[in-house]
């Protein structure tokens, strides 16, 4: 076990890069098994996700060629045989892999996704577009058979605006017969990389962005390119550093309207940020304001931003409010929050932070990706050291994410 051990109290200065998104990465390397030929992928994060998915690939027989930051990678001549648990539950979105084989060879066997433990995550909104597509869907002990003779393109309502049963429908339907109608699609940033690469390989899709998507199908998508959007939630979590104790820190690589959200919400307790074209310049101030969160799909304020900015409200004079919408167990790095001297209370999906309070180094535990992040952020701003075990979970979705924070300053190792 692999622990990270920080000195807080070092202000954070420099400039870094912002890599490609876990999100969109983790759906694209499966959209590879789409294409009937061979497809390069670049800026693709160095974590242990991509290794996971990575391994999906070549135990279906794909054929997988890593250059630094970008993937080749050709999928003729896989088997499309059951993916076991051992590999499946290493990560949540193995299960892109499910949309992937059925809608390429009409049947894919594998077991129940992993993932963080953040709340419920069912995959019930997938399995019902693929019934709504015409496959049979049959469960044992989360053991997972799909198959259909042949998907027929429809119209589907998402009962949630779902970023994996959205991606996951688009997969299943992109060689179906006829014309599939996704609505109340989510909208994510990642959506619309995902939709851009299927139609360079010759999909027809329309509407990603928006809230209803349409897919028209065909029988041959042929080689092609593309690149992974910048990770919006990595610049999200080192903004929210930089405002806790950043001088003049430069962000590079940035979407700005990605992450209007976030500034805004930053700038309201009043946090220095100049935004350029495609970078950010960020500086922390005396007297942060508390500011209410409420965690919604995009353009919303992500989810996956609400445990990082915890440890910023710790910093903010008066009293702040996060409202959790999207699930319900995101809260559980706050209680290692007020084990180094948060003021907070938690009632329902609600947690009311008291700030300004110092924090104090002590043994955490990350519990999950962004908890750990979390937990980083309150690391460089503690008094004294803070060790941070479980850190696997952190490098699931950070790329090199020791070596960023000690380009600006900080003081981490690990053990």
């Amino acid at each position: 076990m692999e622990k990270f051990i920080i000195e807080g109290g070092h202000t954070l200065t420099g400039t870094i890069n912002i890599s490609g998104a876990k999100n969109s990465a983790v759906a694209l390397i499966p959209a590879a098994v789409l294409c009937d030929e061979e497809v390069k992928i670049s800026n693709i994060p160095n974590i242990s996700d991509i290794d996971a998915l990575i391994e999906i690939l070549i135990y279906l027989g794909a054929e997988v060629k890593k250059e630094k930051d970008s993937l080749t990678i050709n999928s003729r001549n896989i088997k499309n045989k059951e993916i076991p648990e051992n590999i499946s539950k290493k990560l949540r979105a193995s299960y892109y892999f499910m949309g992937v084989l059925l809608g390429k060879y009409s049947k894919v066997d594998m077991f129940f996704p992993g993932g963080c433990n953040i709340g419920s995550r069912p995959i019930n909104l997938h399995l019902n577009s693929f019934k709504t597509l015409g496959a049979q869907v049959n469960e044992k002990n989360n053991q997972y058979s799909i198959s259909a003779d042949q998907l027929i393109g429809t119209t589907i309502y998402l009962d949630i605006a779902s970023v994996g049963a959205t991606i996951n429908t688009i997969f299943a339907a992109v060689k179906a017969k006829g014309m599939t109608i996704i609505e109340n699609a989510a909208k994510e940033p990642e959506i619309v990389n995902v939709v851009t690469f299927l139609n360079n390989m010759g999909a027809k899709i329309t509407g990603a962005g928006t809230s209803e998507i349409r897919i028209v199908g065909v029988d041959y998508l042929h080689k092609c390119y593309t690149e992974v959007i910048p990770d919006r939630i990595e610049a999200g979590t080192y903004l929210i550093a930089a405002a806790m104790i950043g001088k003049n820190v430069r962000l590079q690589n940035v979407i700005p309207e990605h992450l209007e959200a976030l500034v805004l919400k930053l700038k309201e307790a009043g946090v220095k940020i100049f935004t350029g074209e495609d970078y950010y310049l960020v500086s922390t101030s005396e007297n942060l304001k508390p500011i209410n969160i409420k965690t919604m799909v995009f353009p919303g304020f992500a989810t996956d931003l609400q445990q990082p900015i915890s440890s910023f409200l710790t910093q903010c004079e008066g009293k702040s409010l996060i409202e959790e919408t999207i699930y319900e167990n995101r809260f559980q790095n706050l209680e290692y929050l007020k084990q180094m001297g948060a003021d907070i209370k938690i009632k329902d999906r609600k947690a009311y932070i008291k700030g300004k309070t110092e924090l104090v180094g002590m043994e955490v535990e990350a519990t999950d990706l962004r908890a750990g992040a979390c937990l980083i952020l309150a690391a460089l701003i503690a008094k004294g050291t803070t060790t941070i075990k479980n850190i696997e979970h952190i490098l699931r979705g950070y790329e090199n994410i020791k070596e960023k924070l000690e380009i600006l300053g900080a003081k981490i190792t690990i053990e």
